[in-house]
């Protein structure tokens, strides 16, 4: 299987975006504020804006269609017509599909946990009888995280699929006919030979 160049741009397209989108999450975090109510003396948060939630999500998506195609091309590295046995490109292949699984789940954990987190803060209203209210919001470096692990995952996607196109030569078809047209050449003839001897 040779490389394609347009699989290899969808690919590198889609988690860059992922990864720019993961990077405006990470700036556009939920902030909140204690503000005192007006009608009493007690105090609540409110929250500024849930575009973090809807850049997490967008890059969570991205990144999930990005490893859908790289593992349809290669057919999942289990489907496919083989990886030719004991050469360093399948060796290669194997390594970097667990490099490019294991980023892609840490970073879709991580976008997804932190969207929901955001989105679950950005929507709390409470009010307290204290005056030392702190208002929980997202964790700083949640989105940062899923944007250095979507980079991971593209490095370890793209060079996968480098590696699986160099290895997956057919395997076992090349070699699939061997032999079998002697044996069945054979036989007929071996069989009318007795049939001769009985007459």
């Amino acid at each position: 299987m040779a490389v394609s160049i347009s699989i290899l741009a969808v690919i590198i397209s889609l988690n860059l975006v992922a990864f720019v989108l993961a990077i405006g999450a990470e700036s556009r975090r939920s902030t909140a504020k204690v503000v005192n109510d007006q009608y009493d003396e007690r105090t609540y948060c409110v929250y500024d804006t849930d575009a973090s939630t809807v850049y997490g999500l967008s890059a969570f998506g991205l990144l999930l269609i990005s490893q859908m195609i790289v593992n349809g091309v290669t057919r999942c590295l289990c489907f496919g017509k083989g990886l030719v046995t004991g050469s360093c490109s399948a060796t290669c292949a194997i390594i970097l599909f667990i490099f490019s699984w294991l980023s892609f789940l840490g970073a879709e954990a991580c976008l997804l946990a932190g969207s929901a987190r955001n989105a679950y803060h950005t929507k709390y209203r409470g009010y307290f009888l204290k005056d030392d209210l702190s208002c929980a919001t997202l964790r700083r470096g949640v989105f940062a995280a899923g944007a250095a692990l979507t980079l991971l995952s593209l490095i370890g996607s793209v060079l996968y699929y480098w590696a699986h196109s160099r290895a997956d030569t057919g395997g076992w078809e090349k070699h699939q006919n061997e032999g079998v047209g002697m044996t069945s050449a054979s036989y007929p003839q071996q069989q009318q030979a007795g049939e001769f001897e009985k007459a």
